[in-house]
């Protein structure tokens, strides 16, 4: 019987408009070729891999985990950004529905787009469904939802806006056992390792 229940999120590697700072969502693009995987993440040879059908999780699970079986779930998706899909900061900095998301990002949502509030909501359904019987999960996903599952079950409870996210880094969250894991309550550690050689990654959405 499985005891303790380790979820490693996977943020996948950067696309073209990562690069131009764009807020791409829903907008299914290719991942540029950069860094290499760490001796840490070569070592683990997952028989399944979760995550986003977006082609740049399925791209980054392919390059990291060549052997695994990958399992897509449009759950896993990035938000929805609507009427902000490939615009960036500087495009938006003095529009006043951008700022109030940016202010209160649980309580407004993108013109045509998604809320936050959705979003949580389908991901949480989705880790929830996802087969017992496992020690360890691995979810190749975006940033939107990392920074989510982070603000959910972080042991210490922190702002949405407070992760960083670099592109190809993994954050491994440790829960005691599966119910507290289904239940939705704070893993008991939590520790976050680049994907890639390369420190220097992308800061975008």
């Amino acid at each position: 019987m499985v005891c303790s229940i380790t979820v490693h999120l996977i943020r996948h590697l950067p696309t073209i408009g990562n690069q131009k700072r764009q807020y791409i969502g829903w907008t299914d693009e290719s991942i540029l070729p950069i860094g290499e995987p760490t001796s840490a993440v070569l070592s683990w040879k997952p028989e399944i891999v979760y995550g986003s059908d977006l082609m740049r999780c399925r791209e980054s699970a392919a390059l990291y985990f060549p052997e695994s079986i990958y399992e897509s779930d449009e759950r896993f998706r990035e938000s929805h950004f609507g009427a902000w899909e490939g615009k960036t900061y500087e495009m938006l900095k003095d529009n006043k529905t951008y700022r109030s998301w940016i202010d209160e990002p649980y309580k407004n949502t993108p013109p045509n787009g998604e809320s936050l509030l959705d979003v949580k909501n389908r991901v949480l359904n989705a880790l929830a469904e996802m087969p017992d019987g496992k020690a360890e999960y691995f979810i190749v996903t975006h940033g939107g939802p990392i920074r989510m599952m982070l603000t959910q079950f972080s042991p210490e409870k922190q702002d949405f806006w407070f992760w960083q996210i670099p592109h190809g880094s993994v954050w491994s969250l440790k829960w005691r056992n599966r119910n507290d894991f289904v239940e939705g309550k704070r893993c008991t550690s939590l520790s976050a390792v680049p994907i890639t050689g390369n420190e220097n990654l992308f800061e975008s959405y």
